[in-house]
């Protein structure tokens, strides 16, 4: 295996299009990294610069020790799943994982071995007569992945590999994945547009927008501490809420926008008061910091007025909808009687919650 370093990685196309503008990470030998973004930011052509499929205009590629910007895609000894399985419909599975290792002239006895124990890993033992129609969804995938496998190179890239399967059988591939890379203790870089994905499945993120690298951190602090608005909205689902205007700090801090005042502790940072005199700012507040009660937040809790707008039930948990400060906001919460459509509840939150933003930068006021 072998760590993967980019610097200043930018992808210019002959009509000028700009798909990576400059990209800068590390990947450390054995680590697992998500590089997740939405459509079209310019994630997959970044994965193909480094795969070797697509030309890197300018910065540098290193993989292990060694630069590979003008290195066949051969012979960078990488691997890659594709979205989609590209299976050859006749062969079977053993023909399948072995075809790329009898291309390189591999013997046919370290075929077998390395077929046998990539299928043993994968749970595709039985299955290795099969011809790819006799086989599900996610069979299909694990045969790909298998095909990866057996080549035992220094990096596995993945292009969302799971996108073409059901929510179960998706569920069910990230624990696999999860499990392969703990197992194999291989490099790999997991390219998705599902933020859910990235979130249980890298030990690092990467969030990418525009092909631009917007914050690089683990989950959670992706998850509590965005860098911008960008990924503050991106990660997360349902999305935080973001309440925009003006902070006014007497007769008692507070955020007055178009359609109604959100209240703020007394102590905001001093960015946000700065920021106060140079035009709006924007506040965040995740939906599951949203409560109905403020028992559980103490005496400091902070609360809002609205009216229900829709309940959704999914179970084990309810999303609220509902107008609040001229904005429509989200909540998540637990199973509970609720008011109707139209009835009017309050929010509570508790201060450390909520996040600030400049509303021209999109920067983070830390």
């Amino acid at each position: 295996m072998a760590g993967v370093r980019l610097e200043n990685i930018r992808k210019v196309y002959e009509n000028g299009h700009v798909a990576v503008a400059g990209a800068s990470f590390e990947l450390a030998d054995g680590e697992l990294v998500a590089l997740v973004g939405p459509s079209g930011c310019g994630k997959s052509t970044l994965l193909r610069m480094v795969a070797g499929l697509e030309a890197i205009s300018a910065g540098k590629l290193y993989i292990g020790e060694r630069q590979v910007n003008d290195v066949p895609a051969r012979d960078r000894d990488i691997a890659m799943v594709f979205q989609s399985y590209a299976l050859y419909p006749h062969m079977n599975v053993f023909e399948n994982m072995a075809f790329g290792l009898r291309l390189r002239g591999t013997a046919p006895a370290q075929i077998e071995t390395q077929v046998r124990t990539a299928a043993a890993t994968l749970e595709l033992t039985e299955l290795l007569d099969r011809r790819p129609r006799q086989l599900s969804g996610g069979q299909r995938q694990r045969v790909a992945l298998g095909r990866a496998l057996v080549r035992n190179p220094k990096v596995f890239l993945l292009d969302e590999p799971l996108s073409n399967l059901d929510a179960k059988l998706r569920l069910g591939m990230r624990a696999e994945i999860a499990r392969l890379h703990r197992r194999l203790r291989a490099t790999m870089l997991y390219v998705t547009h599902d933020q859910i994905e990235a979130m249980t499945l890298g030990q690092r993120i990467v969030v990418f927008n525009a092909g631009e690298v917007q914050q690089i951190d683990t989950p959670m602090r992706l998850y509590d501490q965005p860098a911008n608005l960008f990924v503050a909205g991106f990660m997360g689902s349902p999305a935080m809420n973001f309440f925009r205007g003006h902070f006014v700090g007497a007769p008692s801090p507070h955020l007055h926008g178009s359609g109604g005042d959100l209240p703020l502790p007394g102590s905001v940072p001093q960015q946000l008061q700065e920021n106060a005199a140079s035009g709006e700012v924007i506040v965040g507040l995740r939906p599951e910091d949203l409560q109905l009660s403020a028992a559980a937040l103490g005496a400091s809790a902070l609360s809002l007025d609205g009216l229900v707008e829709s309940i959704e039930p999914v179970g084990n948990e309810i999303f609220l909808t509902v107008q609040a400060a001229g904005h429509t906001v989200t909540c998540r919460v637990p199973p509970q009687a609720l008011p109707e459509p139209g009835r009017a509840l309050s929010l509570y939150f508790a201060a450390d919650r909520l996040r600030y933003f400049d509303a021209r930068s999109g920067t983070r006021l830390n």
